[in-house]
């Protein structure tokens, strides 16, 4: 991979004083220390600063993978973002199970149990928070730099990205744009509305689409994230947002540079037929056509951004370390280390594919695709059950996703396969075409919705799948599966359809707890705040049912 893929990262110097000032400063570590050396300059570094900001996306700490972490006491590894995020979102879902299910933390999170202790919320919550602050330091006092405007819009953005996932996954929660000042109480409404203002605002002044950077934001993925939260309106404030939603979802679409990637490739040494779909998830999606589809990424390289979460852990965690395993035959991961089929796929994401429950054991992966007739199909399940029905760390039970690898298009090897060099799709341009057929069919129905339906097959088009005369919401629903498994926002998903927290009509296996699935609380839709949020600000109160 070239070195011009990532940024470089270097050490912030203690200057920098970002202490999280929301009761959380026994996770996040107070630099505002004078040196010891006098020598030692305490000039901040405001471009190593930027950097750090964009690292969130894809790092842990300041050595990567382990050692110097960013946070206190919680498990280097475990406190990246969206591996955190990825927790939360497919392990409480339809589509994500955990082969380890005794390992701390996780049972609670597979059988939607969790409470007031829940670790990995706490660390998610104390990790979005530290970018958060992060974002703060440097809007109150970077400057200098030739594009000081758009990267101050860029890093209001990743702040606004930020709090919307807090406003998501707690609901209400501490709210500060300043550093070294008590976290407010925020409920939902006010997160959404100060996100809303926050992009109208910076929307004209990020970059042009297209005329960033690769891996910076430009004004396309403020316009997305516009449309995701318009499209979830209803359930963060109460109030429909449909038409925002369309609105959005076109300016996307139709932003001139961005478009969904259709061509796919065949590897040269291999001959290794990869979809168009496909190539979106390869260690070359920086340039096999991906990146033009992939509005916001996580950059990873293998040399120099290491991290035990992210597409190294999408990838590490899906194949099987036993010798006997064909799974590096049917679909090579491209990388040098497994942890042995920790991430199961549960047979309900199984059934999207397959709804006649005639999913095969197929020897190639080309089978698979075929028997499912849609290239999005990427599992394997040779010598496995489609369905988890005993929790154990036997291989067998559950299919494995070979969705996201480390292998080239083009054939060229990877010089470093300990760590990947996939870069993590964070946002995609896929996302406005569902969101537009969603709000479209809320809005005006099903029967004869042209706008929804070309939305709709051009994601079944270009995955050779069949399409349909009209899409129903639960066809929708069903189309956010299988377009974006294992992707992390699948949680999001279901409780925008009513099929999450609270209901009995739609169940998966070890929903609830039991093999056949069953109701969890209506509360558990949004997640606990930290302990340590409530004893040390008395302006914050637990979310209910907690």
């Amino acid at each position: 991979m070239s070195i011009m893929k990532v940024f470089r990262f270097k050490t912030i110097i203690p200057a920098a004083a970002l202490v999280l000032s929301l009761g959380a400063t026994s996770c996040v570590g107070d630099l505002d220390v004078d040196p010891i050396n006098p020598q030692q300059t305490t000039t901040p570094d405001y471009d190593a600063l930027f950097n750090k900001i964009y690292a969130s996306f894809s790092l842990t700490g300041q050595e990567g993978p382990s050692g110097s972490g960013d946070l206190d006491d919680i498990d280097e590894g475990r406190s990246d973002m969206f591996r955190s995020l990825w927790y939360l979102n497919e392990f409480t879902s339809d589509e994500a199970h955990w082969v380890w299910s005794t390992d701390a933390g996780i049972p609670e999170l597979l059988h939607n149990n969790w409470g007031a202790n829940c670790v990995f919320s706490s660390a998610l919550y104390y990790r979005l928070y530290f970018t958060i602050t992060l974002c703060n330091y440097y809007l109150q006092n970077a400057s200098g730099a030739a594009d000081q405007e758009i990267r101050n819009a860029e890093v209001r953005f990743i702040r606004a990205y930020n709090f919307a996932q807090i406003m998501d996954l707690y609901g209400n929660a501490g709210f500060t744009t300043e550093v070294r000042t008590v976290g407010e109480y925020y409920t939902r409404k006010q997160f959404f509305d100060f996100i809303e203002k926050e992009l109208l605002e910076i929307q004209d002044l990020m970059a042009m689409p297209g005329q960033n950077t690769y891996g910076r934001a430009d004004r396309v993925a403020a316009w997305n994230l516009l449309a995701r939260i318009y499209l979830n309106s209803e359930v963060y404030t109460g109030t429909p947002r449909w038409d925002d939603a369309i609105d959005y979802a076109n300016q996307v679409i139709h932003n001139g540079y961005y478009h969904l990637n259709t061509a796919g490739a065949t590897n040269p040494n291999t001959g290794e037929v990869y979809s168009a779909y496909q190539m979106l998830f390869l260690g070359d999606n920086n340039s096999n056509g991906a990146q033009y589809e992939n509005i916001l990424v996580g950059l990873f390289d293998g040399t120099l951004t290491k991290s035990y979460g992210g597409t190294n852990f999408l990838i590490q965690a899906a194949y099987s370390n036993k010798t006997e395993s064909t799974m590096n035959t049917y679909a090579p991961s491209g990388a040098n280390n497994s942890w042995g089929k920790c991430i199961r796929l549960r047979k309900q994401l199984i059934d999207k594919f397959f709804p006649n429950d005639n999913a095969p054991s197929a020897t190639s992966l080309s089978a698979m695709i075929s028997a499912a007739g849609d290239d999005r199909a990427l599992f394997y399940g040779e010598g496995c059950n489609a369905s988890i029905e005993t929790e154990s760390t036997d291989e067998a039970d559950g299919f494995a996703s070979v969705k996201f690898r480390n292998v080239n298009s083009t054939g060229v090897a990877n010089t470093v396969i300990d760590f990947v060099n996939t870069d993590l799709p964070v946002m995609r341009i896929a996302e406005a075409y569902l969101t537009l057929a969603e709000a479209s069919v809320r809005k005006d129905g099903a029967v004869g919705n042209t706008a929804a339906i070309n939305a709709i097959d051009a994601l079944r088009n270009r995955a050779h799948a069949a399409t349909q005369s009209a899409y129903t919401l639960d066809d929708i629903c069903d189309e956010w599966a299988r377009e974006f498994w294992l992707e992390g926002r699948r949680r999001m998903d279901l409780i925008r359809f009513g099929k999450f927290a609270g209901q009995s009509a739609y169940k998966w296996e070890w929903m609830g707890g039991t093999y056949e699935g069953n109701q969890f609380h209506a509360h558990m839709s949004v997640f606990p705040l930290p302990a340590n949020e409530l004893s040390n600000n008395p302006n914050f109160h637990q979310n209910e049912g907690y």
